[in-house]
């Protein structure tokens, strides 16, 4: 048992598709995308939002709360799946609105979801950075950075979709220190994201170092994760290739003390290491979800939960 922490939300918000499929719009640059040619549009329609169910599901069995809309529109939103890029929520009552890089991004963004959170929750603001789109400047939310709810670093790899001026804006308004950094493949290529190669949990942080070519600014991140207490697991490209940092940490609801989990992919889960997943145990229950159809899309579970770090109303 452990207490409740402040780097894990014990409440999510997930989008449940009808019309899912890959976005042909973010192919160019998201090098996690895969396409199956076994399977017709609509049977992988229907086994994504049958995947989204069984995922809600068990994270609601595991004692999260989780918060469940659902998509109909057909071909104008395939990555609404994925609603961390667009939102997040924030302690003290704050929400924040992203900037989408793809325009058919720019269509996730729902009033419904906004209305719910305030109607539940208690909000003061919402400040959106949506504005930015149209001068190209980017920052696709908690998939863009990483945030250490902790010590107060949002952690960013550089891309087209993490501008550094909306970076800049973020970590003002919401007190964070920024800590962009380089990331690549062995291609070469920027990862497009930071939560495919990072997951910052309250006594362990999942980083993919060998993808962090700058020895000095790797070296930095380390050092300010272990002062913080945690242990860093070092993955491989290999796990990262397997969505083994796509991973968010949750608390379950419980009145004074609670288990926390860490909501992963089975695909994901089963690219841990003996060591690795016996450092994760000691605070946390690995929660593996099969999304195979999902992450066709080249985003895994972390991807699916925008965590809510508000207090509830009454």
């Amino acid at each position: 048992m452990c207490m409740k922490s402040i780097q894990a939300p014990n409440a999510v918000v997930m989008i449940r598709p009808h019309h899912f499929c890959p976005n042909p719009q973010t192919a160019a640059d998201n090098s996690f995308q895969s396409v199956d040619q076994t399977r017709s549009a609509q049977e992988i329609a229907i086994r994504a939002r049958d995947e989204v169910t069984t995922a809600a599901s068990m994270l609601e069995a595991a004692g999260v709360k989780v918060r469940v809309f659902d998509d109909f529109s057909e071909n104008e939103t395939p990555d609404s799946v994925f609603p961390n890029n667009w939102f997040s929520t924030h302690a003290g009552g704050h929400i924040a609105l992203y900037p989408m890089y793809s325009p058919n991004r720019r269509r996730e963004r729902r009033t419904d979801v906004i209305d719910m959170l305030k109607s539940q929750y208690r909000v003061q603001d919402v400040i959106d950075y949506s504005g930015l789109e149209y001068d190209g400047i980017f920052l696709e939310g908690t998939g863009a950075m990483v945030l250490d709810h902790i010590d107060r670093v949002a952690y960013t790899a550089r891309s087209n979709r993490a501008n550094p001026v909306a970076l800049e804006r973020f970590c003002t308004h919401f007190n964070f220190e920024p800590m962009a950094f380089h990331s690549t493949d062995m291609h070469g290529r920027p990862v497009y994201h930071t939560n495919v190669i990072m997951c910052i949990a309250t006594e362990f942080a999942l980083v993919a170092l060998d993808m962090i070519p700058d020895a000095l600014r790797r070296d930095e991140m380390v050092h300010r994760l272990q002062q913080t207490g945690r242990e860093v697991i070092a993955l491989t490209e290999a796990q990262i290739n397997e969505f083994g940092g796509n991973a968010l940490e949750l608390n379950t609801k419980a009145p004074e003390q609670t288990t926390r989990v860490l909501a992963m992919s089975a695909r994901a889960a089963a690219s841990l290491l003996p060591e690795q997943r016996a450092i994760i145990e000691k605070s946390a229950q690995i929660l593996p979800i099969a999304i195979p159809t999902i992450e066709l899309a080249g985003g895994s579970v972390r991807c699916m939960l925008a965590g809510i770090h508000l207090s509830a109303r009454n």
